[in-house]
């Protein structure tokens, strides 16, 4: 019985481990990166998955218990709310940002694509009729 605890207690201690390096490199990300919405991409990932490994190491560590059914529902919540509000957040940056050409690349939709096959298709089928 002895050797169970051991390996639930180090299977628990690496997860929280795991989550405490996943936070120091989320909080690395937050004030390396320059531009807000890198930062948030990097707050939202480390949100997930550092509060995701932290809080399933305390229900190991917790075993099977009425608290560990509550950390697994607040691991639940989590895991919908933080990316929710991170995209919400970074959809609110896109919208009011007058200058986000300087910081982003932008890739044409597929609905320019398609206009703009449609006008050298055009403007082909225009030189064919100047041959003839």
């Amino acid at each position: 019985m002895l050797v169970l605890q051991w390996i639930q207690f180090l299977l628990g201690a690496a997860f929280l481990l795991t989550g405490l390096a996943v936070f120091l490199l989320e909080l690395f990300g937050i004030f390396r990166f320059d531009y807000v919405l890198n930062r948030m991409h990097a707050a939202a990932m480390g949100d997930t998955l550092g509060l995701f490994c932290s809080l399933f190491g305390l229900v190991i560590l917790s075993g099977f218990t009425f608290t560990s059914l509550k950390l697994l529902m607040i691991i639940l919540f989590f895991w919908f709310a933080s990316p929710v509000s991170s995209h919400l957040l970074t959809k609110l940056e896109a919208t009011t940002n007058d200058s986000l050409e300087k910081h982003c690349k932008s890739y044409p939709t597929v609905a320019a694509l398609e206009a703009e096959m449609e006008q050298e298709e055009s403007a082909d089928t225009r030189e064919e009729m100047c041959r003839d």
